[in-house]
């Protein structure tokens, strides 16, 4: 059995990498070892740059239909401390609160409607690959050979490439080789969905009543003993949370939330390896310990102990080998889906190009020097998020200090690029000495008028494909891309206040070439095609070219 790609995981990471795959040509083969889609919450939601990236895919209505809330919220938490989006002129904010499951559910409907292959109950246990500095191609006959076992026993397939998007356990990366440095977090914490007394809540604070101590408002508790967070995620469902030094013992906190003091000796310790699976009873212990008091819980729906990990892997391909998700990165603080699916949409096309031979030389080295980065600058405000919520006195101070600075609308502007991604920007060939601000950027949402009538960007790039759009009649320019009309799309547009006379837009969304409107055409024509070869490939031979490939005009 042959694929172009075999993707290994079908959490919400590879499931988004085969619909790119699919979408740009390549055909695509998931595995995974669990007989049915998982059940466990593991992400609570999507916020950010990666909102839109799902409405360029057409998925954002089906998401937001399955979400408890969707749109710009006025506040964030960074590491406990409140970011105020509403001083901002725009906020990068876009939240989607809705489980994992229902995620992973809707993007295997997507998945299916585009024919993609999901074998699941089907495990890796090993693979090997060809010489990895030999490009594969039609001609080598190069890949990988995967040995699988899957229900009826084991068996071979043949792939081009493989991409890890296995988890933080990945086999695929540690088959490949490929160094996974970083440290845990010096906390365990005892996690859980819980559904509490409805009487016990608060409908217009979200403050929970618990007998004998008191109002607990939503967010996270400091206790000499650790900390205590409860927030409200979906209508009807709560996540808690009790936050203990790792390897430490349970004892109660000398000094809970509330004036009363409980221990039970019965009550089970923290075993040698804190991660794995929690017992609802020991969630309910341990939330007891904290407050002093029992948390009117009405039904514990999950709970689990729960270490988090900061860790990045060295590098994210050997040779035909590519990582992608948890499998590449670990952050100690929320928010890895808007990362993890945008590695899936900078590495689809990219690697969809090779498969289908077109890729200019190079082309999937620049998913490492892209997102590599991109995975290093967000688990850096992780780290200091999740230092911001230690206990003790250093901490204390950094929360002060950090405090005061976050009080600055310009502050808070960068603080909230940085966990939405919003202020992510790509090296760009050709780019002058005083670049485009949009080079390199996630292309701005705007509104079109075409010959077919008024449209949004983000319904253009509902195919995945290149994008040249034509703001300002500059034909010249269009014609230039007649030598890849079999890769790049050309749309001339109208647009209120556009923002330059003509973009050339990635699959992935972000702006590989700008023509501003003090350009002259031989300068930006010049610029545009070493933009459209370094991305697309070689230009059609002039002989083979009719006419320019036009949509919408």
């Amino acid at each position: 059995m042959t694929f172009d790609i075999v993707v290994v995981g079908a959490g919400p990471t590879g499931l988004t990498l085969a619909c790119e795959l699919r979408l740009a040509g390549a055909d695509p083969l998931v595995l995974d070892r669990l007989p049915e889609p998982s059940t466990v919450p593991k992400a609570n939601g999507l916020g950010g740059q990666v909102v839109r990236m799902l409405d360029h895919r057409g998925l954002l209505e089906r998401f937001t239909a399955a979400a408890s809330h969707a749109g710009p919220v006025p506040a964030f938490p960074f590491g406990g401390l409140p970011l105020d989006l509403s001083r901002l002129e725009a906020d990068p904010f876009h939240l989607l609160l809705l489980p994992q499951p229902r995620m992973e559910e809707i993007l295997g409907e997507r998945a299916r409607e585009l024919g993609v292959t999901i074998r699941r109950g089907h495990e890796l246990l090993s693979f090997t690959q060809d010489d990895p500095t030999s490009p594969p191609g039609p001609a080598d006959g190069g890949g990988v050979t995967l040995r699988v076992r899957g229900p009826e026993g084991d068996y071979e397939v043949r792939t081009r490439y493989l991409v890890g998007c296995d988890g933080a356990r990945s086999l695929v990366r540690r088959q490949a080789g490929i160094g996974f440095p970083g440290s845990a977090a010096r906390e365990t914490t005892l996690l859980g969905r819980v559904v509490l007394a409805e009487s016990a809540i608060n409908p217009k604070t979200g403050e929970v009543e618990v007998p004998g101590v008191g109002r607990v408002r939503p967010g996270r508790h400091a206790t000499p003993h650790g900390a205590f967070t409860i927030t409200s995620l979906h209508p009807g469902v709560h996540l808690v949370g009790v936050h203990l030094p790792t390897g430490a013992d349970t004892a109660a906190p000398e000094e809970p939330i509330g004036p009363s003091t409980r221990k039970d000796p019965a009550e089970p310790a923290a075993p040698e390896d804190p991660a794995g699976p929690l017992a609802p009873e020991e969630l309910r212990a341990a939330v007891r310990r904290e407050l002093g008091a029992d948390l009117p819980i009405e039904r514990v729906l999950w709970s689990a102990r729960v270490v988090p990990q900061a860790r990045q892997a060295d590098r994210y391909r050997e040779g035909r080998v590519l990582l992608a998700g948890d499998a590449a990165h670990l952050f100690p603080a929320g928010g890895a889906l808007a990362v993890c699916l945008p590695d899936a949409v900078n590495l689809g096309w990219k690697l969809a190009a090779h498969a289908g031979g077109w890729a200019p030389p190079g082309l999937l080295d620049t998913y490492q020097t892209e997102r590599h980065p991109a995975g290093r600058r967000f688990l850096t405000q992780a780290r200091v998020q999740a230092l911001l919520t230690e206990p003790g006195e250093d901490a204390a101070a950094l929360r002060g200090l950090l405090g005061e600075l976050l009080g600055d609308a310009q502050a808070v502007r960068r603080v909230a690029g940085m966990m939405s991604g919003s202020d992510l920007c790509h090296d760009m060939p050709g780019a002058a000495a005083r670049p485009h601000p949009l080079l390199g950027r996630f292309v701005p949402g705007l509104r079109l008028v075409t010959s077919s009538g008024a449209t949004g960007l983000a319904e253009l790039m509902r195919t995945a494909s290149p994008l040249l759009l034509d703001l300002a009649g500059r034909t010249a320019l269009t014609r230039i891309a007649a030598g890849w009309r079999d890769r790049v799309v050309v749309v001339p547009a109208r647009c209120e206040d556009p923002p330059a006379d003509a973009l050339l837009v990635r699959p992935d969304g972000h702006v590989a070439w700008v023509a501003a409107a003090d350009e002259p055409d031989e300068q930006a024509g010049d610029a545009l095609r070493t933009a459209l070869s370094h991305w697309f490939g070689a230009e059609t031979r002039a002989e083979d070219i009719q006419e320019v490939t036009t949509a919408g005009g």
